[in-house]
């Protein structure tokens, strides 16, 4: 396997409280590893390890090391590894902006021409399944936009990086079905030149779209697997009673 990102004895620490121990994944390259597990397992504080995000957080630390395509997280440049694994969070971060801007802003401090930007930001509404509801507003701010609006903005905006990795963590929260299938079928397309990391508690999203799948709980990953094979015919008795719907 090609491991695209690769966490190798994690643990993460909110003061003295660890939310998540000593944990070790991988996420193959051009793949969608899903996350799933109850409220509390750890799986957001795991997303924010990838892009250093946790940095931003009063009293957390973390021990254990992220690789991304081999190299040290530590050792890459926080605003060059952000720009390279791009999170998408579960609520919309709407900037009080207009959309297009909203879109276009990374690529404009990178040195982006105007002709470019305007691609950027079509391919990347489009990307959202926001395109054709805005096309004909990209002067309104992103924040008069509805949420469910918002948070798929928030996704065009993500992309507009061209990032390796696109961590999404319970993106479809705000989002109608209907739009969330959309979005789902435009991930699978997004595969084929980035690996995506979804958190979701949505089981039935992960046995859609997620070519590996991961059980967490308590902060411990009980196990991984290809995705067919984890909900058919898992090794834990925890994970199939999670799958099983037992508790959650």
């Amino acid at each position: 396997m090609d491991a695209h990102l690769s966490i190798e004895k994690l643990t993460i620490r909110y003061g003295e409280r660890a939310v998540v121990r000593d944990l070790t994944l991988a996420a193959p390259r051009n793949q969608i590893l899903g996350i799933v597990g109850p409220a509390g397992s750890g799986k957001s504080s795991l997303l924010t390890c990838l892009n250093r995000t946790l940095e931003l957080q009063a009293g957390a630390s973390a021990t254990g090391t992220v690789k991304l395509s081999g190299e040290n997280v530590e050792a890459i440049d926080t605003a060059e590894l952000r720009r390279r694994v791009a999170m998408v969070l579960p609520l919309p971060v709407g900037l009080p902006m207009s959309v297009y801007d909203n879109v276009a802003l990374a690529p404009r401090l990178a040195g982006v021409r105007r002709i470019e930007l305007d691609e950027i930001v079509e391919r990347c509404l489009t990307q959202a399944a926001l395109w054709d509801e805005v096309k004909d507003r990209l002067d309104m701010l992103g924040t008069r936009l509805s949420g469910g609006q918002q948070q798929r903005l928030t996704l065009a905006r993500a992309l507009s990086t061209d990032p390796e990795v696109l961590c999404l963590d319970e993106f479809s929260i705000a989002i109608d079905p209907v739009t969330t299938m959309r979005i789902e079928a435009v991930l699978c397309e997004l595969k084929a030149r980035m690996t995506i990391v979804m958190v979701t508690n949505l089981l039935a999203q992960a046995r859609r779209i997620a070519d590996v799948t991961a059980f967490m709980l308590n902060g411990e990953l009980v196990e991984a697997g290809p995705t067919g094979q984890l909900f058919v015919f898992a090794r834990d008795r925890r994970t199939s009673d999670y799958l099983a719907g037992k508790f959650g």
